[in-house]
């Protein structure tokens, strides 16, 4: 299974209520005639986190498809060009960006009913090989991540290694996605030596400097 992981801002002038609202309702009834289209989540940046200034995005989308074969198949098609055409209605297509995936579940539990979303881009670092790092995040870093008591539930998708096979670096690595109860329970977090440990750690396979984020509610379109 392939996870398709797009991020993006919305169009200028466009309120964060209205942009939620049609991504939510108008573009989801778009996506979904997709073919091969298996599952399709948006994750919408919490209002909330608007009142420190604009996030780093406004949302991600994520689309599953059985392989390659099935992304292959998409190219052309009409139900793809709409897609791509009601986008320009919502989102600026300049601040969108996409990374193929692998997913890896780490800790496996339910998804809160009313809880959030925390999304981490995640870049290398510097002179490790991907396989190297891949390995690190998921056999290392990902059982720390995996202690912090309040997390619910935590996948890491990874960028696919043939992504980098052109010789062109993606926009991530790789995203980290945890669930917890809700934005209190995030802060509780930040207080365990089981945080502690984990941060630590992000020094030895991830690149310097903060990690982008975004804190979301998750709405399920294709189950």
């Amino acid at each position: 299974m392939i996870k398709v992981i797009a991020f993006f801002k919305r169009k200028p002038g466009m309120s964060v209520e209205d942009f939620q609202n049609y991504w939510r309702t108008t573009h989801a009834e778009v996506v979904k005639k997709l073919p091969g289209l298996r599952r399709y989540v948006q994750s919408h940046t919490l209002v909330s986190g608007y009142r420190k200034g604009e996030p780093v995005y406004d949302g991600t989308a994520e689309l599953w498809y059985d392989d390659t074969n099935a992304l292959r198949a998409l190219v052309n098609t009409p139900e793809l060009t709409a897609t791509q055409t009601d986008e320009l209605n919502f989102i600026d297509r300049s601040t969108m960006g996409q990374i193929f995936t692998e997913e890896h579940l780490i800790k496996d539990g339910a998804i809160p009913t009313n809880g959030v979303k925390n999304i981490e881009f995640v870049t290398h670092k510097p002179g490790m090989s991907i396989e190297a790092f891949q390995k690190h995040w998921r056999e290392i870093h990902g059982p720390l991540g995996a202690s912090i008591p309040v997390v619910r539930r935590y996948v890491q998708s990874h960028t696919r290694v043939s992504a980098y096979k052109s010789g062109k670096a993606p926009a991530y690595d790789g995203v980290a996605i945890t669930w917890f109860d809700d934005t209190q329970a995030m802060r509780v977090s930040a207080t365990t030596p089981e945080y502690d440990r984990t941060r630590a750690d992000e020094p030895n396979f991830i690149a310097p400097g903060k990690l982008p984020v975004i804190i979301t509610k998750e709405h399920v379109i294709v189950a």
